[in-house]
């Protein structure tokens, strides 16, 4: 086994009241981003991110009464994949309610709380790096850019 499998499991200290009511706000605003985004209202994709909700749930009870450590992401994964699939009598109906919800415009409020939750730390990091990431930023953008349009400009 690796050592991933092999220590404690962290995860078991998951309060898993506390995960159920963040996700559910986490989900309101996914409705409404999807809503948003695509027109479909809130109330005909709630079935569809009920389920999803149920899905992730059922992912962290995994995680934390699982007697090995795999990360949460992986029990979520796991749970998803294994619903989903086409062998499972579920997959039909489970894509069926989900699909009335369009995951990019889910990523959209998680990215843009990405980018708010900055901590003190890092911006203790950011001013201690003074000047030079900024011009390390823009080299690195720069490069990018350059880089991409040579390679549109060579293929296209």
């Amino acid at each position: 086994m690796s050592n991933a499998a092999t220590k404690k499991n962290v995860n078991a200290d998951i309060n898993l009241i506390d995960y159920a009511m963040v996700l559910a706000i986490v989900c309101v605003v996914a409705l409404i981003s999807n809503w948003t985004g695509t027109g479909v209202t809130p109330l005909s994709a709630l079935p569809g991110m009920a389920i999803i909700f149920a899905m992730v749930m059922a992912g962290l009870v995994l995680a934390k009464v699982m007697p090995f450590y795999l990360p949460s992401v992986a029990w979520l994964s796991l749970v998803s994949v294994l619903l989903t699939i086409p062998a499972s009598p579920l997959a039909e109906p489970i894509l069926s309610y989900v699909k009335d919800i369009n995951f990019l415009s889910l990523v959209t409020p998680v990215l843009a709380y990405a980018g708010l939750a900055i901590s003190k730390h890092e911006v203790t990091t950011f001013k201690s790096a003074g000047g030079k990431i900024v011009l390390i930023a823009i080299l690195v953008f720069t490069g990018t850019y350059i880089g991409s349009v040579l390679v549109a400009n060579a293929l296209l």
